[in-house]
């Protein structure tokens, strides 16, 4: 008997219906709210970042593509990027600096572990099938690349740099195994994804194309912007 997939953003909707598809859950706009408050505090001087990500953070959640990402895994997979490599970061920059750089290996390592566990089909599918796995999939997501981005900003240079590129490396791997998998991997998106004219493999292939180029890309260019401060640096004291 195939399970009941109950994703918390409501069933997949058709192309027609889509647009209407806002997500005005009370405790989400709340917690949302609660959010804001606590990071106004924290950084009284950043509101334009933290803005910034809340913004990011809407558009995940309460925007149409909270309900699109329960039709397409290709949404689901450009709602995690937006998390991981744009609102992420973006709350990394908002916040006080670490004083120190400590756990740039391990925070490095816990963001790929929790970033290849949820895209294994069984943790995927439990998220689509209870409103609490689904939110620890969320709340690890996004929480492990926060720490992630955090560590890259106090790190050396160099480390950072390195951090950078293996985390392209192993999303960029990730994706480049969904895009050339034979079969489809994701039962909850089995009967979601012909009314928008796709084929389960072609959702999938969608969205590993999603995670391997642009996604992956977003690391590799932060990497680059990391290199070419340092050897910036690194002219401007040799010119003394």
């Amino acid at each position: 008997m195939e399970p009941a997939w109950t994703p918390y953003c409501g069933a997949g909707p058709s192309p027609a219906e889509a647009w209407g598809r806002w997500n005005l859950d009370p405790l989400l706009l709340g917690a949302l709210a609660i959010a804001a408050g606590l990071l106004l505090v924290a950084a009284p001087n950043r509101r334009g970042l933290v803005m910034a990500a809340l913004a990011v953070l809407a558009l995940s959640f309460v925007s149409p593509l909270c309900a699109l990402s329960s039709a397409l895994f290709c949404a689901r997979t450009l709602h995690h990027v937006l998390l991981t490599s744009l609102a992420a970061p973006v709350l990394a920059w908002a916040l006080p600096r670490a004083e120190a750089a400590k756990g740039l290996g391990a925070t490095t390592l816990a963001f790929a572990a929790v970033f290849w566990i949820w895209h294994a089909p069984a943790a995927y599918g439990a998220a689509l099938s209870s409103d609490g796995v689904y939110w620890l999939m969320q709340a690890s997501l996004l929480s492990s690349a926060t720490l992630f981005w955090r560590a890259v900003r106090s790190a050396p240079a160099p480390a950072g740099v390195a951090a950078l590129l293996a985390t392209t490396v192993q999303m960029g791997l990730l994706g480049a195994l969904l895009t050339f998998m034979p079969r489809a991997l994701y039962a909850p998106h089995a009967l979601t994804t012909i009314p928008w004219g796709l084929s389960p493999l072609e959702d999938q292939q969608l969205a590993g194309l999603l995670m391997w180029i642009p996604a992956a890309g977003a690391y590799l260019a932060a990497a680059l912007v990391l290199l070419g401060r340092q050897l910036r640096g690194m002219a401007a004291v040799a010119a003394r």
